[in-house]
This record gives structure tokens, sequence and C-alpha cells, in this order.
């Protein structure tokens, strides 16, 4: 396609999964709401079954709005193919559920999203799959972590709350020569930030309810996968039924076309915000990929485009810290209270010591997760300074 071969990412952002032609002319593909699919003959239908669907014609498999949101995510991450799920989780779940069989070794990092992990050690495990960790900083030496039956090495990079940043194209290589399939939760960078394949990751798996869709009205996810690892993926998905509503869908074509303008001014906003909570009396330290010193920071320089809108805080510890952060999250005027990210509005949520498995999570300090929005970023400092002035204020450090 001329766009694959020759575009900016700005420029398919715009243009591709369109056909104004094909929909009297309109600029958006419009949401197809169907179950049944007409062919016009039996040839027709013959065709319809070829090409890794052998059930036939059927919206289930696919309507304009499904291939054109797949095609398009596809095409920003120079993938074989994707395809779309009802939600973030089920991305992650199903696309594991499509290379492992009972007796099979999954690796996993262990800065991996909470949810992926429970199902990991609960599901999976149930299913006679071995589960087991990594440290999410390891490169080469993730080769000792790994089975004669490991089947899949799965990463999150930067990690799930604590935003390490692993060295993927190490952890590619020694999976590669093991044998097995590398999958990626590659939701905080986007296509626009990470490429994947380019770093030798085989399935990409996105929660296209945060920046994909960008405007906190849709739940769905996808996966997208280079020519080795796509037929298994695409036949697992459709085995278990894995589709996505046509609303979810439109509202996420609409979203990615201007992800690109969107994400800058995440990431500057974000950048401004990090550095100065460096600053301040309340914070022991500032989790974000960006910030010379940063858990991984070489990697993200080298591999990344870029950084997004979300990263974490640890606070300093306080002797009466539970009232000192209801002080601090009460005082908030612009940051949001609640979970998910990625929408164009602001959110700060106090989170769980995070579970570890190679080592244990010692900061004896509240672990926050930020979220960057889009509003003006010095109305957003002020806003945090406040709110962290009121921690410090509520209780007097318990530690030196």
């Amino acid at each position: 396609m001329f766009l694959m071969s020759t575009s900016h990412d700005d420029t398919v952002l715009i243009h591709a999964g369109r056909a104004p032609a094909g929909f009297g002319g309109l600029v958006n593909t419009p949401a197809c709401r169907a179950s049944t699919l007409l062919v016009n003959s039996y040839d027709d239908w013959r065709r319809s079954r070829e090409g890794g669907n052998p059930y036939g014609h059927y919206a289930r498999f696919g309507t304009p709005t499904t291939r054109a949101f797949a095609d398009m995510l596809a095409e920003l991450e120079n993938a074989h193919g994707a395809i779309v799920f009802p939600s973030g989780l089920a991305a992650c779940t199903h696309a594991l559920l499509a290379f492992l069989s009972p007796g099979d070794h999954v690796l996993i990092t262990d800065n991996v999203y909470g949810p992926t992990r429970a199902f990991a050690c609960g599901t999976l495990a149930r299913l006679g799959v071995e589960v087991s960790f990594f440290p999410p900083l390891e490169g080469v030496a993730i080769a000792s972590y790994l089975r004669p039956n490991t089947r899949v090495v799965y990463v999150e990079s930067p990690g799930s709350q604590t935003f390490e940043v692993g060295d993927i194209p190490a952890i590619a290589a020694a999976a590669r020569r093991q044998g097995a399939i590398v999958m990626m939760d590659n939701t905080w960078a986007t296509p626009l930030y990470f490429k994947p394949f380019e770093h030798g990751v085989d399935v990409s798996i996105h929660a296209a309810t945060k920046y994909l869709a960008g405007h906190s009205d849709a739940i769905l996810g996808a996966a997208t996968a280079n020519a080795r690892a796509w037929p298994t993926l695409q036949a697992g998905a459709h085995d278990f039924g894995q589709t996505a509503g046509p609303d979810d869908l439109y509202l996420a074509l609409r979203g990615l076309r201007t992800l690109s303008v969107r994400l800058q001014r995440h990431q500057e906003t974000a950048s401004l915000l990090a550095r100065r909570l460096q600053e301040h009396p309340a914070v022991s330290h500032v989790l974000h990929p960006g910030l010379p010193g940063a858990a991984g920071h070489a990697c993200w320089k080298r591999d990344f485009k870029g950084s997004s809108g979300l990263f974490g805080v640890v606070l300093q510890p306080m002797a009466a810290q539970e009232r000192a952060l209801a002080q601090a999250f009460d005082s908030l005027r612009l940051f949001g209270i609640g979970l998910s990210w990625g929408g164009y509005e602001s959110l700060a949520l106090p989170v769980d010591p995070p579970l570890r498995t190679s080592a244990p999570w010692r900061e004896q300090g509240p672990l926050l997760r930020l979220h960057a929005g889009l509003e003006d970023a010095e109305a957003l400092w002020r806003d945090l300074s406040l709110a962290l002035d009121a921690y410090v204020h509520a209780a007097e450090p318990a530690f030196s």
C-alpha cells in the first residue's frame, strides 16, 4: 500500500482506514451495526472462506468498521495483521491463550499489568501452564530464566506502576534462540513511540481504551502480529469468538486521527510535571523513564521515540499517612481520582504496593500513578503542588 511504504505516521493517522467513495463520500468510516452479511453469488461465498476465515462471511469476523481500525493499526506498527478484542485485558489474555498449551512455560516480566499477572497465576496455571517471572531490567541475562518448554516470553515496557524499561531487543533475541514467541504490551508508548516489530517482538498488544481511543468513552483491545505469529493469533481469537462492537471501534477510529497531536501534548506536560515533582519536598522520587537516572532510561532513550503522559511518584512516608493522603487528594481540583488513563483528562490515583516475585517492593512511602491530560500544564502543576503541600502539612515525615 502507498501509505505503508512512503508516509509518516502523522499522514497514516489521517488517511489510513478511510474509503469515502464506498460510503457515499463520508469522511469517517461509519459504525457498521450488523450480524448477517450477504454475498452476491456462490463464488463470492467460497472466496469469503479463504484467508484464515474457514467459517464464511459473518460480522464476528469483521465489518468495514472492524477492518478500517485493524488495517490502520497494522499499518502504524508495520504488522502483518491486527485483530480486535472487547477490552485491553481480553487482548492480553487471549493472545496468551492462543499460543500456550498444558505443559508449556510462559516467562513474564515482573512488572507486568496486575490483571495479566493474576490471569497467568490463576487461569493459566490452572490449565497446566508453568508460569514464572523475571526481573524487568534483565537483558541478555534473561537466557538463564528460559526453559526447554518456554513457549512465550511476555514483556511490558515501561512496566505497570513502576515504569522500568527493559532491554526488549536483547530479551527478544534470547527468546528467539529458544524458539519462543515474544509478546509485548505496548499500550504506554502506542505505535507512535515504540515500533515493536523493529525490536524483535512477535505480538504487540494494546488497551485501545487508552490513548488510541483517547476520550474515555470506549473500551477496546487489539493485538497485532508479524507474519510468524499471525496465523496462531488469528485462529486463537476466532476460536474464542473474540471481536469488538461497532460503536467502540468507531470511537477508536475517531480518536486515532488525533493521536499524534494528543500524545505530543501528553508527553510535554508529563515531562514538565515529572521534572518539577523531583524538587518537591513531599516526593521521594519520580518514576518516569524519560528522566536521567530512571530505571532503564538508557534503553528508553535508545529504543523509544517519545514518552506518554503516564508515570509514577513515590511520596515521602508520613507519620499519619492515610490522613495526609486524604488531605492531598481532597485538595485536587483538576486531577480526577479514577481508574484507566490515556484520555484527555488528568488523573491521580493511589496504588497498592506492586506485587513482585524477583525482588520485593521496599518503598515505605505511598505510590501514586499520575496521568497528565491535555489541560494547561501550569494549571496542572499548581493543582498538584497545592495537593502535595497539603500532604506535607498534614503530618511530619516519619523518616528523615
